[in-house]
């Protein structure tokens, strides 16, 4: 029975949170989606492009979100069961409070994992394929970009000015400005010229033009008839290097383990460059995927306290909006430490152990004063 009882209660919380997960998930998506409408405005890449990229983001925001709704979903559930008379089913059967909270603390295990899983292997690995993506497109949307009287520089190493643009596609008073890499500098001048932009070939077609080369003091100067400019040559200005979230948690390890040990200011492994220089962030980004995770049993313990006043308590309102709140304040404080656990080794140690201090002073307070 009192299995039957508990596996309920828990079937809940799950349902509970992934239905709240999944709903503020969506919504934060569907905000960040537009932000990333650069990527089609002025980067030039088509809507394929941009729907594979912000929807490879959403575990990143699910994972950034889990705590926050595992504690809302544990905290409405319990009042929930609190405010329709069926916590009493609980303790009707035998089962005691302190019980009870070692049930939750121990389902807090299980997300616990989820979110070590999620924020150190899902969650980086979807962000660098969706860096990768970007790598590895082309322009497709670049001829939207071109606009009469506007520069464009949404592709690596050319500038393009349109001074006309007709009805048809077709282009008067062209300037492009373009940088080799081999240190030559060209201007290229064209009376006319069309964009052939399809599957097989992206150019853009000049006609009756000028092309000055220059490199140092040196220049050379000669006139065409007709030019075609490979566009797939060229590459967008969209960052392309995996930022460091977005690097898996071993090669980070490797980073840091290297660096204590040898030394070694800079090195390179596949699309990363492990710098000196960014060990205090690559620390954070741990931290982040490996501390955070420790919340969780202590918000579950946390929640569990609610089960200590009935609703018949005479301040039982201000009782629960008061533990939502510190509960709130403890999630905040569990984000706002990875800014300054690695100030100095004291604030390391203090944020580090935090959590666990706090779980098991309020643990055993509860075990020892179950009249509070």
């Amino acid at each position: 029975m009192k299995k039957l009882i508990f596996t309920k209660f828990l079937t809940d919380i799950a349902k509970s949170f992934f239905l709240i997960s999944i709903s503020f998930s969506i919504i934060v998506w569907a905000i960040q989606s537009v932000n990333y409408l650069e990527l089609i405005t002025e980067d030039g890449h088509g809507f394929k492009v941009y729907f594979l990229y912000t929807l490879l983001n959403f575990p990143k925001i699910f994972t950034k979100l889990l705590p926050f709704v595992f504690f809302i979903s544990l905290f409405s559930k319990i009042i929930e069961y609190e405010m329709q008379n069926e916590l009493i089913i609980f303790w009707s059967n035998g089962i005691s409070k302190i019980k009870f909270i070692n049930v939750l603390i121990i389902f807090s295990f299980l997300f616990l994992i989820f979110q070590l899983f999620f924020g150190s292997y899902v969650s980086p690995l979807s962000q660098y394929k969706a860096r990768t993506l970007l790598k590895n497109s082309n322009i497709d949307f670049f001829p939207s970009l071109i606009k009469e009287g506007k520069f464009i520089d949404a592709i690596t190493g050319l500038t393009i000015f349109i001074d006309e643009k007709n009805d048809y596609g077709k282009y008067s008073n062209i300037f492009l400005k373009e940088e080799t890499s081999d240190g030559i500098k060209r201007m290229i001048y064209a009376k006319n010229g069309n964009l052939i932009n399809d599957s097989k070939k992206k150019v853009f077609k000049l006609i009756n033009g000028k092309i000055i080369d220059q490199k140092k003091k040196k220049s050379v100067e000669f006139e065409f008839d007709e030019l075609n400019i490979d566009l797939s040559q060229y590459g967008s200005k969209t960052i392309t290097r995996p930022k460091i979230q977005e690097i898996n948690s071993f090669k980070l390890l490797k980073c840091i383990i290297y660096n204590y040990k040898n030394k070694i200011r800079e090195f390179k492994d596949d699309d990363f460059i492990c710098r000196l220089s960014t060990l205090d962030v690559m620390k954070q980004v741990l931290l982040r995927r490996f501390h955070l995770p420790l919340y969780l049993p202590l918000i579950s313990l946390l929640c569990g306290i609610l089960v200590f006043k009935s609703k018949e308590y005479t301040y039982y309102n201000r009782f629960k909006y008061s533990l939502f709140a510190f509960t709130f304040l403890i999630i905040v404080f569990s984000e706002i430490s990875l800014r300054y656990a690695l100030i100095n080794f004291f604030s390391f140690i203090f944020f580090m152990t935090f959590p666990i201090i706090i779980f098991f002073t309020l643990y055993i307070i509860l075990k020892y004063k179950k009249n509070i």
